[in-house]
């Protein structure tokens, strides 16, 4: 027997399995027929005794100790068929386990897995690799895969396996790169990584890239997460959404709320741990926003970053959402009650960089993999990151399938994908010399450009009611037209070149704003070149940018004046809203991820009055179709008054879908009130004021109009007019419906 053993084992591939370098394991281990019989074979180096039994415990055979740590079985007859055996091992210290073997199971990566997958087609890849706890054939374990090409072993370390990288090497599937294991006993909540073995013998323990779950910072190891048990409840928003053509959402109302879920309220202040849970902060948020008026929350920085100060945007593990609020499902549970509070949910979304970890995807097995191998493509020299080989097929494969992982499993309606400009020029933050043109000599990176069609189309093909949101800073033609128009296919893009002017406009003396009004007025040139959000983000209130309030010229009076005034105006411009926490009701101090906002300022009358003005024109604007359903419609905007710079006041008239509730704006952005103002109006009826930022209960000093009747007197190229009291720096709303009577 002890013979038949020893001419049975391939000994070159036991010293490969001793040394910790074998990339087949299941070609020594596990069950194999051997003539009329059958072989077993197990790897326990630090076992006293091993034995082979039934799947009862019953019929123990002692295996024989071939050679260190290798035990072998040799049966005359086929006695077991696959893995209905058990394993049986005894430790010096009394301790004995007794489990199936990890090696008589088959892999569940098929051929077609892998064509697909190197064809960056295999877009449901995350449900194969990564760390998925099942049954299979009544034993409950652990499938683990990961994509590894390079190396020359890979084996799952963890707490069930002491890190021992010699214990559980995994099986190499074939050409494709992909390496596999089924583990029994491992499940839910058990913490692992992979342990890789370079070509050059270096030992590398990688966080695992399609993991779900992972150790709260500074800690960075996977656990083990079960995706599939979570009970949603939002059956008729999903069956809603997928309802919802391209062009439908874009005649819907989005006003974005963006939050910073650590620091918009913290449980613990000054501490690095001291967060609500994902479970707490559903109720706390979402009742907030619905009393607020918004119509969506959009995340910053959820999938699982090291470091607090990258606020989200140093991607280590992207298909895990951040421990810091708790599990994968506290966050399905997360995103589950928005859609109970009719919320729609977005992400911040970074495929175009990631932070060099050494634990992330960066040089994953030894060399590079997830990024370019040209530091001049694959490197962003300012922020210190690597940059996604965005024209191999297997990391757009990655990429792709993780836009609808988040869509899929996680119920997520749209996706803002940070940084597009940087992944669309080749030399983007870069100097001469450190990038390197495409084949045509040019700067337009057309990997990622065809990376972001494809992105585009496929979610669209497959989840029709989600959507893409382009950050995107630069005058890129198409960033909002369809791939199949050779744009990149995003739904809207974020209005850059809107907030940058205007946020230069609004900080002036309003003495100087007559010398920029083009900085008001100019964005209404270009309005309809894509299909536009209006942001004021975090960007804009962080690194001494000032909060929002701060940046407002004159005294406490006038700073909120001002204020309202802005928020009025962007209400009015076509396009989506968003607006950055916090600012909402004039937080002073500029945004910090460690802190929670200054809740306090809410005991204040001007803040709390801000908070409530907001409201008003959050409700107004979900009201009222005439501010969003002809966004991208050249109907829906007419100025009335918008070349009296000197006057700084500004009029025009939102329409919706049909003639009646059309709005009528006035902006006053300077300091002097106009009692009896002529403004030219579109029609001869009634126009009711429905909103006023000089309101005392926004905080202003109670000039308000009413109702007012317009008379048959031409001003400002219309035929009637109205005679209003305009407060200084204030924002007016009048409701009028459309008629020909003259």
């Amino acid at each position: 027997m002890n013979e038949r053993l020893e001419n049975w084992v391939n000994w070159v591939l036991y010293d490969e399995l001793s040394k910790g370098e074998i990339n087949a394991p299941k070609h020594i281990l596990g069950i194999h027929d051997y003539g009329e019989g059958q072989v077993i074979t197990v790897y326990r180096p630090h076992a006293a005794s091993v034995f082979v039994t039934s799947v009862t415990g019953k019929s123990p055979v002692e295996m024989i100790k071939l050679a260190e740590g290798l035990y072998g079985a040799y049966f005359p007859k086929k006695k077991y068929k696959g893995n209905k055996y058990r394993i049986m091992t005894n430790y010096q210290d009394g301790t004995t386990v007794t489990t199936a073997d990890a090696y008589a199971f088959e892999g569940l990566i098929t051929d077609y897995d892998t064509y697909l997958f190197n064809e960056g087609k295999n877009y449901d890849i995350y449900e194969k690799l990564g760390a998925h706890p099942m049954k299979i054939d009544g034993v409950d374990g652990t499938y683990f895969a990961v994509w590894a090409p390079n190396a020359r072993r890979v084996s799952v370390v963890g707490d069930f396996n002491m890190w021992d990288g010699n214990l559980n090497p995994m099986q190499l599937h074939s050409a494709s790169g992909i390496h596999e294991l089924f583990i029994p006993n491992v499940n839910e909540g058990s913490v692992y990584k992979f342990q890789i073995l370079t070509r050059d013998g270096e030992i590398l323990y990688k966080a695992d890239p399609y993991g779900n779950y992972n150790q709260v910072r500074p800690d960075n190891a996977n656990i083990v997460a079960n995706l599939n048990k979570y009970k949603w409840t939002d059956t008729k928003w999903m069956d809603d959404r997928n309802k919802i053509s391209r062009v439908d959402r874009m005649k819907s109302p989005m006003s974005i709320y963006e939050v910073h879920l650590g620091s918009w309220k913290k449980k613990i202040e000054d501490s690095d741990f001291g967060f609500y849970n994902y479970r707490e902060l559903a109720k706390m948020l979402g009742d907030y926003l619905e009393e607020m008026g918004y119509t969506h929350v959009e995340l910053m920085g959820i999938a699982e970053y090291p470091f607090d100060g990258s606020w989200g945007y140093q991607v280590t593990n992207y298909y895990a959402p951040t421990s810091r609020y708790g599990a994968p499902d506290d966050f399905m549970y997360f995103v589950d009650y928005m859609h109970s509070k009719g919320i729609g949910v977005i992400l911040d979304w970074v495929p175009a960089h990631f932070p060099r970890d050494a634990h992330g995807l960066g040089r994953f097995d030894g060399m590079p993999l997830y990024e370019h191998p040209d530091s001049r493509r694959g490197e962003h020299p300012d922020w210190g990151t690597y940059i996604f080989d965005y024209g191999r097929k297997e990391v757009s494969n990655f990429l792709t399938a993780n836009a609808l992982f988040w869509v899929e499993k996680f119920h997520i309606d749209g996706l803002r994908v940070d940084a597009v400009a940087s992944m669309l020029y080749l030399d983007y933050g870069k100097q001469s010399g450190q990038w390197l043109p495409n084949k045509d000599g040019g700067n337009e990176n057309y990997d990622a450009i065809e990376l972001l069609q494809k992105i585009n189309t496929v979610m669209e093909e497959k989840n029709p009611g989600a959507y893409l949101i382009a950050e995107e800073s630069t005058a890129w033609a198409g960033v909002t037209a369809p791939a199949s128009l050779k744009g990149l296919g995003f739904l809207f893009k974020w209005n850059m070149g809107w907030m940058n002017d205007f946020l230069e406009y609004m900080k002036l003396d309003p003495y100087f704003r007559s010398f920029n009004h083009n900085k008001l007025t100019f964005s209404l040139s270009y309005t309809y070149a894509e299909n536009y959000v209006l942001v004021i983000s975090h960007d804009e209130v962080v690194h001494l940018k000032c909060s929002m309030i701060n940046k407002m010229p004159g005294f406490e009076f006038d700073k909120f004046a001002n204020l309202r005034a802005a928020y009025g105006f962007m209400l009015g411009h076509p396009g989506k809203k968003l607006l950055f926490m916090g600012q909402e009701f004039a937080q002073l101090r500029e945004w910090s991820e460690a802190r929670s906002l200054d809740w306090y300022l809410l005991d204040q009358p001007l803040h709390s009055k801000m908070k409530d003005f907001v409201a008003a024109l959050n409700h107004m604007y979900t009201k009222y179709d005439a501010l969003y359903y002809n966004d991208n419609e050249v109907m829906g905007f007419e100025w009335i008054k918008v070349d009296d710079a000197k006057e700084g006041i500004v009029a025009f008239m939102r329409r919706g879908k049909t003639a009646k509730d059309q709005l009528l704006f006035i902006c006053n952005f300077v300091p002097v009130e106009r009692n009896n103002y002529m403004i030219g109006a579109p029609c001869l009826t009634k126009y009711e004021e429905i909103l006023n930022s000089d309101d005392e209960k926004f905080g202003g000093h109670g000039n308000v109009n009413g109702t007012v009747t317009a008379l048959p007197q031409p001003c400002d190229r219309m035929k009637n007019s109205i005679c209003v009291n305009v407060p200084p720096l204030s924002v007016m709303v009048f409701r009028y419906d459309y008629t020909d009577k003259k």
